[in-house]
């Protein structure tokens, strides 16, 4: 088994050779905008899982993600041989690509955060208008200049 630090510095080896590979390689129109996140190897080297995310062409235009999953799946094996070439190691990881959520999760939030954000948009336009009901300070009294509370 393979110490860590090895299998983090591997791993992001990896995730640069497989990009490089989509980006000057790999001739398929469907991984244009495919764009590798991150890989993890497993402890004895042998497996690695490339995530990745696909963007749409225009921000009207879901992305192509089933096309990228079938083009990533087809170009696998020239990827593992660019992995073998590029690690110099003696057994070449078998490559496992999955589509990262991340950016879907940040999508949500950012979702959220826009309705918090009008949601207190509209709490501080009603209190705006607002007055207190009945005194403005009801649990002070005036004090009288001639007691003394001691």
């Amino acid at each position: 088994m393979a110490d860590p630090p090895r299998a983090r510095r591997l791993a992001k080896r990896i995730a640069q050779i497989v990009a490089s590979g989509l980006e000057h390689e790999v001739k398929d129109p469907r991984l244009t905008m495919v764009t590798i996140t991150d890989a993890k190897v497993t402890g004895d080297l042998r497996d690695a899982t490339v995530y990745y995310t696909v963007l749409g062409e225009t921000v009207d235009t879901p992305p192509n993600t089933a096309g990228a999953a079938a083009a990533l799946a087809g170009a696998t094996g020239v990827l593992r041989s660019l992995v073998g070439r590029g690690t110099g190691l003696r057994f070449t990881p078998t490559l496992t690509f999955r589509c990262d959520e991340l950016p879907d999760g940040v999508r949500r939030i950012d979702e959220l955060l826009a309705r918090a954000h009008d949601a207190d948009a509209e709490v501080a336009r009603i209190a705006a208008g607002a007055s207190p009901a009945g005194e403005p300070d009801p649990y002070r009294a005036p004090r009288d200049a001639g007691t003394d509370d001691d």
